[in-house]
């Protein structure tokens, strides 16, 4: 798939040269700091060196008192305690930090993960009525609560005290609780609203630490499950979330956790070469692969255990969880592009609505995405469990899929989520009637163009600039994430040394140099298809657009391209 190729902008031009002087960085760097809006030198140090000092009073959040209040209160008076979130990655670190938590107290404290099939998402009655069983006289729920009007009244109708920390969208209605945290809320002074559930529960431990008189140092043991869940629930790296994001990583690659250790093993991953992008794609998904598959349950125990032989079976039992998760999501993209293939013509469908009874509800989002990926237009993938058909969908910049979904309403029994990503849930009988509207309503507001995926980039670059000292500089700007992505470069009228060559499942690899340049190893996955047309272009009519990483190969470092995109001019 080749892209159009868009140019970012700082918002002022003047202030590249500026930050170049007083930092005495190249232009190119420069940039990429005024595209953050970075405009001082002041800024600049601050965004290169977060510190945890710097984080947020966490009081500051609404109703942090009563939270901080209510829970040194439990600990103190040695109260049982249910900790209750939610079964995705964010919400199962966010369980694990509590619990860790409430447990170096010595507390009586368990956890509730509801069944993703079974119970669905969120606070409900089964859960309470299991905190009921317990002799629970605290909830305290993380990456879910906010919309929990009904079950907050149900719980307080029984006696059981509930905290939320939560940081969805808030309703007309904020639920009746001993303290309602999250960054959202209208009424709340909190200055960065970007916290992952995960880092809503760590900042009523952040408040219940101050509250309890103990080291404010006492808190950055959690900070490794607080990256894990920023990386894995792409909430912008940003402000609080840089220097969240920061110290977490700093921590899995110099002292992990005995369950994060063994699950690193499984990966073959080693402690110091941990990155953003290794949560993304090795950590996250073996972790959010329990959840997934029904039962969050193994993950949190892995998350929580404290004896390495323990930890190394949860690991185990996880790895093989996710090799059955990849399964289903094979075996999914499989039939749904062959559905696409046989039954439809997808030059004609402006959104792709899918539905097959068998799919499995946990990875019908994954290929939502990836069918999105490989076709770039709105994708919606469809089941059908107890009679009821839901299903996830996923959408292409320019296309707000919720609000789709709200002109389709009246043919929904049940749906949320945002711009890019919703549930749903309506009777079978409205199938074919909500295919067509939405692919109405896709065909009005799409325009040609808008089915051509964009590549922002953050600049073109010369290759001879790019050295050990440049790398150095450029690295400075991790973590990155939503935010603060990697920067994509484009460098133009390239060479290719040698021939291009295909590794693996269909990804291209050759050699790339400039006339004043060195020569640069690149790989660009899944780019099989451009292999015919770099073998008989006009190697000085090659445009690449990449981002730069760093690659172990035998204990040795070096610098190489991933490409994202080819430009060839192919006249003669």
């Amino acid at each position: 798939m080749s892209y159009r190729w868009t140019f970012a902008k700082p918002s002022r031009e003047e202030t590249v040269s500026l930050l170049q002087e007083q930092l005495n960085v190249p232009a190119e760097i420069a940039r990429l700091l005024a595209l953050r809006d970075i405009d001082s030198f002041e800024e600049a140090k601050a965004f290169f060196r977060p510190e945890v000092t710097d984080l947020h009073n966490p009081y500051l959040m609404k109703d942090m008192e009563e939270g901080a209040c209510r829970l040194s209160a439990a600990i103190r008076n040695r109260e049982k305690v249910i900790i209750y979130g939610d079964y995705d990655v964010d919400g199962t670190t966010a369980v694990s930090i509590l619990y860790t938590f409430l447990k170096s107290f010595g507390l009586d404290v368990e956890y509730y993960i509801p069944h993703r099939f079974k119970e669905g998402y969120g606070i409900n009655p089964d859960g309470i009525e299991f905190s009921i069983q317990k002799g629970a006289d605290l909830i305290v729920s993380v990456d879910c609560g906010i919309t929990a009007i009904e079950e907050a009244k149900y719980a307080k109708e029984k006696g059981i005290d509930l905290i939320i920390c939560d940081h969805h969208t808030v309703g007309d209605t904020i639920p009746d609780a001993v303290a309602v945290l999250d960054p959202k809320r209208p009424d709340c002074g909190y200055p960065f609203d970007g916290l992952s559930g995960a880092g809503v529960g760590f900042k009523l431990v952040q408040g219940t630490t101050q509250k309890l008189g103990l080291p404010a140092t006492l808190t950055d043991q959690y900070l490794d499950l607080v990256a894990i869940s920023i990386a894995s629930d792409i909430v912008p790296i940003v402000d609080e979330n840089r220097m969240l994001m920061r110290r977490g990583l700093e921590l899995i690659n110099s002292k992990p956790r005995v369950g994060i250790q063994a699950l690193l093993n499984i990966i073959g991953a080693k402690p110091g070469s941990i990155t953003t992008t290794s949560i993304v794609f090795s950590i996250g998904p073996r972790i959010n692969a329990a959840g997934r598959m029904g039962d969050a349950t193994t993950a949190v125990e892995l998350m929580i255990a404290e004896d390495s032989a323990q930890a190394a079976r949860y690991a185990s039992e996880l790895e093989s969880i996710n090799k059955m998760r990849k399964s289903a999501d094979m075996e999914t993209m499989n039939q749904a592009t062959e559905m696409l293939e046989n039954e439809y013509n997808i030059d004609e469908l402006s959104a792709m609505v899918l539905h097959n009874p068998d799919w499995h509800l946990g990875v019908i989002g994954i290929v939502a995405s990836r069918l999105v990926d490989a076709h770039y237009r709105p994708a919606i993938m469809l089941s059908t469990v107890e009679d009821k058909i839901k299903g996830s969908a996923r959408s292409i910049k320019g296309f707000n899929i919720y609000e789709a979904l709200k002109e389709c309403e009246d043919l929904l029994e049940q749906f949320g989520g945002h711009e890019f990503a919703a549930g749903l849930t309506m009777h079978r009988d409205n199938l074919d009637e909500f295919r067509q509207r939405m692919n109405a309503i896709a065909c009005t507001s799409l325009l040609d163009n808008d089915f051509k995926p964009e590549l922002e980039i953050s600049g073109e670059l010369d290759l001879g600039a790019v050295d050990l000292k440049f790398w150095k500089l450029l690295s400075q700007f991790e973590p990155f994430g939503p935010g603060n992505m990697r920067p994509i470069f484009v460098s133009r009228n390239v060479c290719i040394e040698g021939l291009p060559s295909i590794v693996g499942s269909g990804h291209l690899k050759m050699k790339i140099k400039t006339d004043n340049s060195s020569v640069f190893d690149a790989i660009g996955f899944n780019m099989h298809d451009f292999e015919p047309r770099l073998r008989n272009c006009r190697q000085d009519k090659i445009d690449v657009a990449y981002v730069l990483e760093e690659n172990y190969w035998n204990g040795k470092r070096t610098i190489q391209m991933r490409l994202k995109d080819i430009h060839v001019n192919e006249s003669q």
